[in-house]
């Protein structure tokens, strides 16, 4: 294993396999590492495809390497800023958080107090 490559370290790589759960990376001519599916893009990936294709020259941060089995975990998302929440998500989120009890976001220790009545009842 390449002594070069460090935790934390970020380099350019270039895809050389995709598999169901992650992207193989070279990120030299003697080094290879994985991004694993849930590195690849903040949010939801269902198929790495949709994302990445093999050739493809990618931004990757180290962040783990296995000395012993000789692998190294790489990350895309660590490279790139989270997205902020759009106006439509947070007014989603203010509109069902109304203490309205169909919503079905009501807090849980606000019924807590009903459920014991309601058990105490019977």
């Amino acid at each position: 294993m390449t002594t070069n490559v460090e935790v934390g370290q970020v380099l350019e790589g270039k895809v050389t396999g995709i598999q169901p759960y992650g992207a193989f990376v070279a990120i030299d001519g003697d080094t290879q590492g994985l991004v694993h599916i849930s590195e690849i893009m903040h949010g939801y990936v269902k198929d790495i495809n949709d994302h990445l294709s093999v050739g493809d020259t990618v931004n990757v941060k180290v962040i783990q390497i296995d000395e012993a089995k000789g692998k190294i975990s790489l990350s895309i998302r660590a490279t790139e800023e989270a997205p902020k929440e759009t106006a439509k998500q947070e007014n989603t989120v203010k509109n069902n958080d109304s203490g309205n009890e169909s919503s079905g976001f009501n807090i849980l220790k606000d019924k807590l107090q009903d459920w014991i009545d309601q058990t105490q009842n019977k």
